[in-house]
C-alpha cells in the first residue's frame, strides 16, 4: 500500500524536461510562425497592419490567456493526469495550425488562430506544475528556464521554416509542415510521459484545497508576486510587439526579403534568445540559492542596460550593424523567464502551482501577446501618413526605452521576494546570524 506522500513511479526528470521542452518548441513554432509569414499573408489576403496585429496577437491571446486559468485549475486537481492533459492540448493546437493553411480570408484565418490559442492554453501552467513537482526547490528556476528554451528555439525554428517555406512553396504549406508533426508528438506524450502525482497518496495533514478565487486572493496578497507578474507582463507586451514588428521592420526599412529576414535576423537573434533564457535560469538558481531576491537580479539589471542598445539598433541604417546591436539586448530581455516563473513557484503553495503560473500566463498573454502586436500595428498605421514605411521604426524607438519599466519592476520585485521567500523558506537563517 502506498504511504502518504510516497513518490510513485514517474518519468525521470531529465526525460521529463526534454520532452516538455520539445512540446514548448512545437508550441512556439505554431504560435509564432505567423509573424514571419505576416507580409506574404497580408499581400495575399489584402490585410491591414491592424488586422495583422489582431491575427498575431489578440485573436490568439484572448482565448489562450482566459482558458489557461480553468485548465490550470483542472491541472491542480490531484486526480488529474497532467501529462495526458498536455497531450490533448498538443493535438488540438497542432490540428488548428494546419487548418490555418486552408484559410481563404481574414475571418477564416482568425478562427483558425483562435483554435490554436484554445489548444495551447493548457500547456505552460501544467508543465510548470509538473516541473515543480519533479525537481527540488534549488533547481526549479533552472528547470523552468530549460523548459522556457522552447520559446526562443521554437520562435527561431518557426521563423526559419516559415521564411524558407514562404519563398519556396508558399505560406499555406508552411502551416501544414509545422502543424501536422505535432499530432505524433501528442501521441508520444500521452503514452510515455508520466505524471509523478498519479498514484501518490496525499498526506493526512495536507491543508484543504483552495478555491480558484481563494488561490487568486492568496497570490495577489503577495507584493512580490504582483511585482513579478507586472514586470513579466510588460516584458511580454514589448517582446511580442517587437517580435512581430522587428521582422517587418527589417523588410520594410532595410529591404530584406522574407527569407533573408528569417536567416539573418531570425537565426542570430534566436540564438541570442536561447542563450539569454538559459543564462537567466542558471543565474537564478546559482545566485538565489541562499538569498531568493537574487533570483531576479540578472533580469532587472540586464534589461536596464539593454534599452540604449536597442534604440541604437533601430536607429542605424546598416542592417548588419543593426542586427549586431540587437544581440545583447535580446540576451538581456530573454533572461527573465526562469527567474520570474521560478519566483512564482517559490511563492505558491504546492496545490496552486499551476494556478500561480496560469495567472502570470493570463496577464502576460492578454497584455503582451494580445495587445503588443495589435497596438504596435495600430500605432504604425497612425504614424504611416507622416512617416510612410518608416512608421514601424518609430514605434520601435518607443519600445526600446519602455524596457526600463519592467527592469524597475523586477528590481522592486527582487526586494519583495527576499522579504517574503527568505522568511518563509529559511526561518533559521536569521536566527543563526542574529
Amino acid at each position: 500500500m502506498a504511504q502518504p506522500g510516497a513518490a510513485p513511479e514517474a518519468t525521470h526528470p531529465r526525460l521529463l524536461l526534454w520532452t516538455l521542452m520539445v512540446v514548448y518548441i512545437f508550441n512556439f513554432i505554431d504560435r509564432q510562425i505567423v509573424s514571419i509569414l505576416a507580409e506574404p499573408i497580408a499581400t495575399d489576403l489584402h490585410l491591414s497592419d491592424s488586422q495583422l496585429g489582431l491575427l498575431t496577437g489578440l485573436a490568439f491571446a484572448l482565448f489562450y490567456a482566459t482558458l489557461g486559468v480553468p485548465i490550470a485549475r483542472l491541472a491542480d486537481n490531484g486526480r488529474s493526469n497532467r501529462s495526458r492533459l498536455i497531450a490533448v492540448c498538443v493535438a488540438v493546437w497542432s490540428a488548428m495550425t494546419a487548418l490555418c493553411g486552408v484559410a481563404q480570408n481574414f475571418w477564416q484565418l482568425l478562427l483558425a488562430r483562435i483554435g490554436v490559442g484554445v489548444g495551447e492554453a493548457g500547456c505552460t501552467p501544467t508543465a510548470h506544475a509538473l516541473i515543480a513537482d519533479s525537481l527540488p526547490p534549488e533547481k526549479r528556476a533552472g528547470g523552468i528556464a530549460f523548459f522556457g528554451l522552447g520559446i526562443p528555439i521554437g520562435g527561431l525554428m518557426g521563423t526559419l521554416i516559415g521564411g524558407g517555406m514562404a519563398e519556396t512553396l508558399g505560406w499555406r504549406q508552411a502551416f501544414y509542415v509545422v502543424g501536422l508533426p505535432g499530432l505524433a508528438l501528442a501521441l508520444f506524450v500521452w503514452f510515455f510521459l508520466k505524471d509523478p502525482r498519479i498514484g501518490r497518496v496525499a498526506p493526512v495533514d495536507a491543508p484543504p484545497r483552495l478555491s480558484m478565487l481563494a488561490s487568486l486572493k492568496k497570490l495577489v496578497s503577495s507584493p512580490a508576486y504582483c511585482l513579478v507578474l507586472s514586470g513579466a507582463s510588460l516584458v511580454a507586451f514589448l517582446s511580442y510587439g517587437k517580435g512581430v514588428w522587428v521582422l517587418v521592420y527589417f523588410q520594410r526599412t532595410h529591404g530584406l526579403s522574407v527569407g533573408e529576414t528569417a536567416l539573418y535576423v531570425g537565426l542570430i537573434l534566436g540564438l541570442a534568445g536561447i542563450f539569454g533564457t538559459w543564462a537567466g535560469g542558471w543565474a537564478a538558481d546559482r545566485w538565489g540559492r541562499h538569498d531568493r531576491r537574487h533570483m531576479l537580479t540578472l533580469p532587472a539589471v540586464a534589461m536596464a542596460l539593454a534599452a540604449p542598445l536597442l534604440f541604437a539598433g533601430y536607429w542605424v541604417d546598416d542592417w548588419r550593424l543593426a542586427i549586431a546591436l540587437l544581440v545583447l539586448p535580446t540576451v538581456a530581455n530573454s533572461a527573465y523567464y526562469g527567474p520570474a516563473y521560478g519566483a512564482a513557484q517559490v511563492l505558491a503553495r504546492p496545490d496552486t502551482r499551476a494556478m500561480a503560473a496560469a495567472w502570470m500566463v493570463f496577464a502576460q498573454n492578454l497584455i503582451g501577446l494580445g495587445l503588443g502586436p495589435l497596438l504596435f500595428g495600430a500605432l504604425s498605421d497612425l504614424l504611416k501618413p507622416e512617416y510612410g514605411a518608416q512608421s514601424v521604426r518609430i514605434v520601435l524607438y518607443f519600445a526600446a526605452w519602455a524596457g526600463l519599466l519592467p527592469a524597475l519592476l523586477f528590481w522592486l520585485g527582487a526586494r519583495a521576494l527576499g522579504r517574503e521567500a527568505n522568511g518563509k523558506e529559511l526561518p533559521d537563517a536569521r536566527v543563526a546570524h542574529a
